[in-house]
């Protein structure tokens, strides 16, 4: 009888995992809560809307274990606040997943409070979490920063979404050089076009509904995918960059 036993590598469990997540109520961060909560994680969201949080933590536990709370993000003593009441609630963390973001506009169509707003949520609470979690993880664990491909595919309307996730993916790969030394793994997804929210109101539901048929717009859910392998690869192993887009998306 053939051998396979070492065939594959070794997968971590996510059972009992504590994980906390920032834009965990909505979207991508709410198909990740959903799948690591169905592996036996424990989870700890946050969003900004107290319906988003009853809604997601009803499916949560439909599937596993998770609480969170409503807090903003973009309020600068928030990302660490969050963090700090993820580790009393779970008693500790094991990983941190940051997520939460929102959309923008060309920096000609934006007023400075809707640019200020953009910066503080998708780019300084980024850091402010890392920095955070750099701490919290306590020598051990995982973060995981949700970026866009928007960093990479460029147009005039994506002028402030861009930079701001190009600095996310420069920031992500330095991070993971200085924290993989001292036991935390960094890893970045990049997702392309994503069924959610945040496609509101350019793109309404059922329009997403018929790109996602089309294999235009990938699920939320294909992303949680990404996360999910990055957290159950074994510690020897960083999986710095995963980039998941539509199949049958065309350059834009």
């Amino acid at each position: 009888m053939t051998d396979i036993r070492d065939a594959h590598t070794e997968v971590l469990s996510l059972a009992g995992r504590r994980v906390a997540i920032t834009g965990g109520t909505t979207g991508i961060g709410r198909a990740i809560a959903v799948l690591l909560a169905s592996e036996g994680a424990q989870v700890f969201v946050c969003g900004h809307d107290s319906d988003h949080l009853a809604d997601a933590l009803a499916r949560i536990r439909e599937v596993g274990e998770g609480d969170g709370a409503v807090l903003d993000l973009a309020e600068p003593d928030h990302a660490r606040g969050f963090l700090e009441i993820a580790r009393e609630r779970l008693g500790g963390l094991d990983a941190v997943v940051l997520n939460a973001a929102v959309a923008a506009s060309g920096i000609s169509e934006t007023s400075e409070a809707e640019l200020r707003h953009a910066i503080a949520l998708n780019f300084t609470a980024y850091l402010l979490g890392s920095h955070a979690a750099a701490e919290l993880l306590e020598g051990e664990g995982d973060l995981v920063l949700v970026g866009s491909m928007s960093a990479h595919v460029l147009g005039p309307g994506s002028t402030i979404y861009a930079g701001i996730k190009a600095g996310i993916a420069g920031f992500s790969e330095a991070l993971r050089r200085e924290l993989g030394p001292k036991g935390i793994r960094v890893g970045l997804v990049e997702p392309g076009k994503t069924g959610s929210d945040m496609q509101l109101p350019d793109v309404p539901v059922e329009k997403q509904r018929e790109q996602i048929r089309e294999e235009t717009m990938l699920r939320a859910e294909d992303i949680a995918v990404g996360v999910h392998y990055m957290l159950t690869q074994p510690r020897r192993t960083v999986v710095q960059q995963v980039v998941i887009t539509p199949r049958a998306q065309a350059a834009e």
